[in-house]
């Protein structure tokens, strides 16, 4: 497939990557290009474009930017440019303020989950979250002792968490399917719950599983 990847931080990259390696064709989005020329440098077969001619580009989109610039960063894609294709929404609502004893801490309440304001915000964009309960370090195929790790999803259209669980079979995980866009409101917390050992023992390097 062809999948725009929104963002230039670490987590972009680290996806952006693995789409690659997978055999996907990625343009890789920025509101500066240009600061992706390291990337492209490492990654030949990949291009690089604006946020909308990402968006564009991809027959599925990933949002991999901060969880204070999301909603921003799916405008500047255009709503058009993801009406009706599955984003795959691997932000959290970490807000600007420093952990308290290794908890992060989140701009929004149980009540409302980050993915649901941007569902609510794109209505014709198959939002699914997945990506966010883990490191990137351990995003793309992942090696553990315990077998594959689970990586838990959501969202409203089954079609795309169908999508989206053949491209995590592809990256070395199983998928919990959470339900509706509504079951954020419980996975965006998890990130709070991974980084604990990270902040409190710089252990970045575990992740979730479920048993049966």
């Amino acid at each position: 497939m062809n999948v725009g990847v929104l963002g230039s931080g670490i987590v972009a990259r680290v996806l952006a990557s693995g789409f690659l390696k997978h055999g996907h064709k990625i343009m890789i989005g920025s509101r500066d290009p240009a600061k992706l020329a390291d990337w492209l440098a490492d990654n030949p077969a990949g291009q690089s474009g604006t946020f909308d001619e990402t968006a564009a580009f991809g027959d599925i989109v990933v949002l991999a930017v901060k969880g204070t610039a999301a909603k921003d960063a799916l405008d500047l894609a255009g709503s058009s440019n993801i009406a009706g294709k599955t984003v795959i929404d691997a932000t959290n609502p970490i807000a600007d303020e420093a952990p308290v004893d290794g908890v992060l801490r989140f701009f929004t309440n149980l009540d409302e989950s980050l993915m649901e304001q941007l569902q609510d915000s794109f209505p014709d964009a198959n939002l699914v979250k997945a990506f966010s309960s883990v490191s990137n370090t351990r995003m793309v195929d992942p090696d553990m002792e315990g077998g594959p790790p689970t990586m838990f999803i959501c969202g409203n259209d089954d079609a795309a968490k169908a999508t989206v669980t053949d491209i995590l079979s592809q990256f070395g995980w199983e998928t919990a399917d959470m339900g509706v866009a509504a079951a954020a409101r419980a996975i965006e917390p998890l990130c709070m719950l991974y980084c604990i050992p990270g902040f409190t023992k710089n252990q970045w390097t575990h992740a979730f599983k479920v048993l049966y």
